[in-house]
């Protein structure tokens, strides 16, 4: 989940050449649907990677409360290119399992989601 439309396709791209299936959303409202979606069809995301913040949307702070309450083990990822947000230094305090700064690599973004698929 990014709002900016090149970021969202680059990491998209990045995700399925590190062999994942995507879906990308603008906001906290489409993801919130995709995962709902995805749920009720019996298939259940592994992992969520959403910005914190979105302009004139639903950002990653708000939609974490959305996603737990439908999913209590949802494996969120926070990722945000303002290292001062506190979301960032106290992920688990806000529900999310993982965080990633921008900009990361290909290889930190591989490690971070198979570290966190990998876990309980």
């Amino acid at each position: 989940m990014d709002d900016e439309p090149a970021i969202r396709d680059a990491v998209g791209e990045m995700l399925e050449c590190l062999g994942f299936d995507v879906e990308v959303c603008r906001d906290g409202q489409g993801a919130i649907e995709r995962y709902r979606r995805a749920q009720e069809a019996g298939t259940p995301f592994d992992a969520v990677l959403m910005d914190l913040t979105i302009v004139g949307g639903m950002g990653g702070k708000e939609t974490i409360r959305h996603l737990l309450e439908l999913d209590p083990a949802v494996k969120a990822v926070a990722s945000s290119g303002y290292s001062d947000d506190p979301v960032l230094a106290q992920h688990q305090k806000y529900g999310f399992r993982a965080v990633l700064a921008k900009p990361y690599t290909l290889k930190e973004l591989e490690n971070t989601l198979r570290k966190l698929i990998a876990s309980a």
